[in-house]
C-alpha cells in the first residue's frame, strides 16, 4: 500500500479518467472523495469501492460546491491532494463556435480548475502539504483542429499549473499538469470511431491510450516518489509530441 492515512479529492471522478484513478488510489490504500455532477455514475462508484470512497455532488463552476467537497475530504483526514480532472471536450470549426460554447468550456475547464486549486490549498496546508494534479491536454502543448474552445481551457491549465506552482511551493504543495493524447474514454466518443482509429494510428505507438495508464501516471504526480517535481507539464501520448 502507497498511501495510508491520506485522502485525495478527484473533481469529475464518476468515469472516465476519473474513475480510473479513483480505483487505483484505493487500490493503494488511500481514501477518496469523488466529486461529480453524474450523481447515479458517482453514487454507484462509490458503492462499488466500499468505504473508502465516498462521493458528492460537484459543480466544479460553483465556489460553495468546492468548498462541500473539501469540508468533506477533511472530515475524513488529512486531504493530501487534489486531481483537477473534470473537464468538457466538444470539437467545432472556430466559426461555428459561438460566445456561449466557447464561455462553457472556459467555465467548466478553466474556471473550475482555478477553483479547485483555490479551495484545496487551505486544507493541504492545515496538512502540511500535498500535490495538485490539473488535467490539460496535448493540445496545450501543440493544438488541433476544431477545438478552438478546448484549446484555449487546456492552454489555461497549462499556465495557472506553473503559476500555482510558483506561489504555492512555501507551502510544501506541488502542483503538475498532466497532458493525454488521445485515450480510449467516452470523451472522444463524440467524433466518428474511424476519426480516433485514424488518430490513433498517427501516433508512433499507433494506439490509442488507456485510462489506466493516466491514473498510473497521476498517482505517481501525487506521491512522494514525485517529491523532487512542481511545475511540470507531462505528456503522456504515445509518442505524438515526438
Amino acid at each position: 500500500m502507497r498511501f495510508q492515512n491520506t485522502v485525495f479529492l478527484i473533481s469529475g471522478g464518476a468515469r472516465g479518467l476519473g474513475e480510473a484513478q479513483a480505483r487505483r488510489l484505493v487500490a493503494e490504500g488511500a481514501q477518496v472523495v469523488i466529486g461529480d455532477v453524474l450523481q447515479a455514475e458517482g453514487e454507484a462508484l462509490a458503492l462499488q469501492l466500499g468505504g473508502a470512497c465516498v462521493f458528492v455532488h460537484l459543480d466544479v463552476t460553483l465556489e460553495d460546491a468546492w468548498s462541500k467537497a473539501v469540508e468533506k475530504a477533511e472530515g475524513l483526514g488529512n486531504l493530501s491532494g487534489l486531481v483537477n480532472n473534470a473537464g468538457i471536450y466538444k470539437p467545432m470549426p472556430l466559426l461555428d463556435t459561438d460566445a456561449a460554447e466557447f464561455e462553457r468550456h472556459t467555465r467548466v475547464n478553466q474556471l473550475g480548475t482555478f477553483l479547485g486549486i483555490r479551495a484545496v490549498t487551505p486544507a493541504l496546508t492545515r496538512s502540511g502539504g500535498g500535490a495538485i494534479v490539473n488535467m490539460s491536454s496535448t493540445v496545450a502543448l501543440r493544438s488541433a483542429p476544431n477545438a478552438i474552445a478546448y484549446t484555449a481551457s487546456k492552454w489555461a491549465v497549462r499556465g495557472m499549473t506553473k503559476a500555482a506552482a510558483l506561489e504555492l511551493v512555501d507551502r510544501n504543495i506541488r502542483v503538475n499538469s498532466v497532458h493525454p493524447g488521445p485515450i480510449d474514454t467516452d470523451m472522444i466518443k463524440v467524433r466518428p470511431h474511424e476519426d480516433n482509429v485514424r488518430r490513433a494510428l498517427q501516433m508512433p505507438m499507433k494506439r490509442l491510450g488507456t485510462k489506466e495508464e493516466i491514473a498510473g501516471l497521476v498517482l505517481f504526480l501525487l506521491s512522494d516518489e514525485s517529491r523532487y517535481m512542481t511545475g511540470a507539464e507531462v505528456a503522456m501520448d504515445g509518442g505524438g509530441a515526438l
